[in-house]
């Protein structure tokens, strides 16, 4: 079974908080869907690229175009998604590269012609603001936003996949709610400290704001309280979680030595070392993921 319109179960792990652990978080829960055999395809779409050197990939950041930028940039160039996959022990990854540095710029223009276009009330001409992108431009733009990219570059997908796993970027802006367009599914890193309260509030706000805008329905599909340690206020915020995230589950990683050393490896904790006992909490997480879109048996190799 796949996600909506027969499309591989996406899920985009998001917080604009910095510092929550969120690849950390993407691409163990990733390692644990493909210990179930799931077939996994993990993009980095943070302009950092922090995921693609946590999988070993730093060569690619730096790879020639076509690359990530141009599949969400240009319409012509949807296809050359496969093309930009790189195999990974785990799970197939669509790297991030330097190009994307550009990407939230070239997007922002891109949505500000698409409105323009489709609202003749607005005093402006898209034609005018093409000189300042590098791809895109008024043919270009379908609709009366850009935030679909990423959701119909996925439907040109050669290779057929039971998730697809994207890790956002760590701020608000054109390219996580294109991520989050493109997923409708969301998996929310957080960290058990008082600022994460905050960063919540402004995560439903964003949510809220793009269902509205786009029409589209997003769904929570739980909360991974990250790096928790055994202090009153560690407690007090899971208990915050689990009540503001009542209908949905909160799981808690605790904080563990083996999460960074596996990153710095480039291989989730599942290849690193799945002894640590923090990788029953990421299977459970798969497990429950599996349940949640209809993979209700485990793979054996």
């Amino acid at each position: 079974m796949t996600g909506a319109e027969g499309r591989p179960a996406a899920i985009c792990v998001t917080n604009a908080k910095g510092g929550t652990g969120k690849t950390t978080v993407a691409i163990n829960v990733a390692g644990a869907l493909n210990e179930r055999g799931r077939d996994v395809l993990f993009v980095d779409l943070d302009p950092q690229g922090n995921a693609t050197e946590g999988l070993g990939l730093v060569e690619a950041y730096d790879a020639a175009p076509p690359t990530l930028f141009d599949v969400l940039t240009d319409p012509e160039q949807r296809d050359a998604l496969s093309d930009i996959v790189v195999s990974h022990p785990e799970m197939d990854v669509v790297p991030s590269n330097i190009d994307m540095l550009q990407a939230e710029h070239e997007l922002t223009l891109a949505n500000v012609m698409a409105k323009l276009a489709a609202d003749p009330t607005l005093d402006g001409d898209p034609a005018g603001l093409a000189p300042l992108t590098i791809n895109a431009g008024p043919s270009t733009v379908e609709g009366d936003h850009a935030l679909d990219a990423l959701h119909l570059a996925l439907a040109e997908l050669e290779t057929d996949y039971d998730y697809v796993v994207v890790d956002s970027p760590p701020f608000y802006g054109q390219l996580t709610d294109t991520a989050i367009y493109a997923a409708r599914n969301v998996l929310i890193p957080a960290l058990t400290e008082a600022t994460s309260e905050r960063a919540i509030e402004l995560l439903f706000d964003q949510i809220a704001a793009l269902e509205d805008r786009t029409g589209i329905s997003i769904t929570e599909l739980g909360v991974v309280a990250n790096r928790v340690e055994s202090t009153n206020e560690d407690e007090e915020m899971l208990q915050w979680l689990e009540t503001v995230f009542s209908d949905v589950p909160v799981w808690a990683v605790r904080k563990r030595v083996a999460l960074q050393r596996s990153f710095s490896q480039g291989e989730s904790l599942f290849r690193y070392d799945p002894t640590v006992d923090m990788a029953d909490v990421f299977t459970d997480i798969a497990t429950t993921l599996d349940e949640r879109f209809g993979y209700v048996e485990e793979v054996t190799a």
